[in-house]
């Protein structure tokens, strides 16, 4: 059979020893599907879950394409898209004659994203006009000074423009940490706490993040993931779009 001319969509994940964040990253690639029904999307993942990027890519060469557009379902510019990302690329692009593969934008702070943040903390029961609320935007945390600061300004748009009391929370690699956090937050008079995830899916570090919360607080409400919103599946095609009008 013939390639479609249109290059397929590789999404890519971290991945995770987690089933629970592959199944959610499938469920969201179907509400992308739904979509877009005529395009070739194909699920990936950087590390630890199936199918690997690079099997990915290398099947899609087997199978006759010559265009793929790659687009990074990570919520920051850090070392996974701006290290591995390329050079998983670059290894097999060396090892697969004319296969152009175009790497869109990360998915990364955008405010479709962060309004879904805030749905799944009022969904979990989260009252966001409530004064005595204190929020922690919980992410994995990076090496990456930026990535870090692009969280927190999540959090100081939430504080001017909803009046949201609240401050970012790292799994790790960066501070503050959840307790931190939730001793900055009271120290601000906090009364009642609440967690924000700013991850695709359910897995390891989010629930480490809860645990810690629980600790401190039995009473915090803890928002779900951001998961297979309609939003964040539209984001997906979006950044699709973009690249593949370059590699047209």
């Amino acid at each position: 059979m013939t390639p479609s001319l249109t290059p397929p969509l590789v999404a890519v994940a971290h991945g995770s020893r987690d089933p629970r964040s592959a199944a959610t990253i499938r469920a969201l690639l179907d509400v992308s599907r739904g979509l877009a029904p005529g395009l070739d999307i194909r699920e990936s993942f950087l590390d630890l879950s199936e199918p690997l990027l690079t099997d990915a890519l290398r099947g899609l060469y087997a199978e006759g394409h010559r265009k793929v557009v790659v687009v990074p379902l990570l919520l920051g510019v850090a070392y996974h898209a701006r290290v591995d990302l390329p050079a998983l690329v670059a290894e097999v692009t060396a090892d697969c004659p004319g296969l152009d593969v175009r790497v869109s934008g990360v998915l990364g702070i955008d405010p479709l994203i962060e309004t879904v943040a805030l749905d799944r903390l009022t969904e979990a029961g989260a009252d966001l006009d409530d004064p005595g609320l204190g929020v922690l935007l919980a992410g994995v945390g990076s090496s990456n000074v930026a990535a870090n600061d692009a969280v927190a300004g999540i959090t100081t748009r939430w504080h001017l423009r909803r009046g949201l009391l609240a401050t970012p929370a790292f799994a790790g690699a960066a501070q503050p940490d959840v307790p931190a956090a939730i001793a900055r937050l009271r120290l601000n008079g906090a009364q009642r706490l609440a967690v924000a995830g700013w991850f695709l899916a359910p897995g390891l570090l989010p629930d480490r993040i809860a645990r810690l919360a629980r600790e401190a607080d039995p009473s915090v409400i803890v928002a779900g993931p951001l998961g297979p919103d309609p939003r964040i599946a539209g984001l997906v095609l979006d950044r699709y779009d973009v690249a593949a009008r370059l590699a047209a």
